[in-house]
This record gives C-alpha cells, sequence and structure tokens, in this order.
C-alpha cells in the first residue's frame, strides 16, 4: 500500500468550525468543531478524493504558509 503526504490548509470559520482544505485534491475539503475531529475527516476525504482520481496526480511539497494582511 502506498504511502501519502499531503499538505493541508486549515482555517477557522467565523462560526468556530476548521475548514481543512487539500490543495494537492482538486474539490478535497472538510470541516469540523475540534482539530482532531477535522484530522479524522481529513484522512475520511483524502482517501474518498484518492479513490475518485483514479490517474496520476502531482504531489507538491510544502514549502510553507504564510498569511499577507493588506488594509485597503
Amino acid at each position: 500500500m502506498k504511502s501519502y503526504k499531503f499538505p493541508v490548509v486549515i482555517e477557522l470559520d467565523e462560526d468556530g468550525y476548521y475548514i481543512g482544505i487539500v490543495p494537492d485534491l482538486k474539490g478535497c475539503h472538510t470541516q469540523a468543531r475540534t482539530l482532531v475531529q477535522l484530522e479524522k475527516r481529513l484522512k475520511e476525504a483524502i482517501a474518498l478524493c484518492l479513490g475518485a482520481e483514479r490517474k496520476t496526480f502531482h504531489q507538491n511539497k510544502f514549502v510553507g504558509l504564510h498569511q499577507v494582511e493588506l488594509t485597503a
């Protein structure tokens, strides 16, 4: 069985939900109330997306994350 490592972007919305987005897999995202629950749901979402992908995909290498603030 092949092992994968995916970078995930996690944001906190205004209602207190954590949103997890997997940029390497188009449309692969989920949400949860806690980070522990989010990790479980992310693994489930990634497994489903991998099953749907049925083709080879490119895995990007995680470099870092930066938040940009702009006052307009």
